[in-house]
């Protein structure tokens, strides 16, 4: 399905709101495999980094398991990007369109900035928010309830938790978007209903979880 997307997006027409869930879709599961792929040789390398146990030959596996895959990653990342900069975002003109490409392009660059250490890492990580934060300025102009945004709100406090370790921050986007949405939740339409309200529960469920952790960090 990758090179499917690939060519009718390279066609340079502008993509149906099926057609864009369709690439959304078929990039998150090549590249949502190797992610995993990545944190198991990753974590044991961690594991033993820590230990301060010296790298034996499994090690060195892992360690070259770790390297293939982070390759594979950089290059499918890289094709989203490019495919987002150069077909995608310059030519369309409807808001919520723009604000999901804008959300694929951060999503990418997050994926990367995990990959990735040092200053490159930190590079990474402030095209990541940029790109969020011009994501979020056109999300103003859909309902609060629209999947879109949500989603967005989603990813940006998971990149707050998880890259840059903000949990504050990342339960204040969470809070800010759910307590917004459900305001409005009785005046969804069937159409939309499903998957603004799972997102919801996601938001709520992180929330739940990181207040929860904080609050366990501030007992000890």
């Amino acid at each position: 399905m990758v090179k499917y997307m690939t060519e009718l997006t390279r066609m340079d027409k502008k993509l149906t709101k099926d057609q864009r869930n369709l690439l959304s879709v078929a990039f998150k599961n090549v590249v949502g495999a190797r992610r995993s792929a990545w944190r198991i040789p990753s974590s044991l390398q961690q594991q033993k980094a820590d230990k301060g146990l010296e790298e034996s030959d499994s090690g060195q596996a892992a360690k070259c398991q770790r390297e293939k895959v982070e390759t594979e990653m950089k290059a499918m990342c890289c094709d989203v990007l490019e495919l987002l900069d150069k077909f995608l975002i310059p030519g369309v003109d409807d808001v919520e369109a723009e604000v999901f490409y804008h959300k694929l392009k951060e999503d990418y660059f997050r994926y990367l900035t995990e990959i990735l250490e040092g200053s490159e890492r930190e590079d990474m990580a402030a095209k990541s928010r940029e790109s969020y934060e011009k994501a979020l300025e056109k999300a103003a102009g859909l309902p609060t309830t629209n999947a879109v945004r949500l989603g967005l709100a989603l990813n940006l406090s998971v990149f707050h938790y998880e890259i840059r370790s903000d949990g504050k921050e990342a339960c204040r986007v969470a809070n800010d978007a759910f307590n917004a949405a459900i305001t409005e939740a009785d005046n969804l339409k069937d159409d939309s209903y499903k998957d603004s309200t799972l997102i919801m529960q996601l938001l709520r469920d992180n929330l739940t979880l990181w207040t929860s952790e904080q609050e366990d960090q501030g007992e000890d």
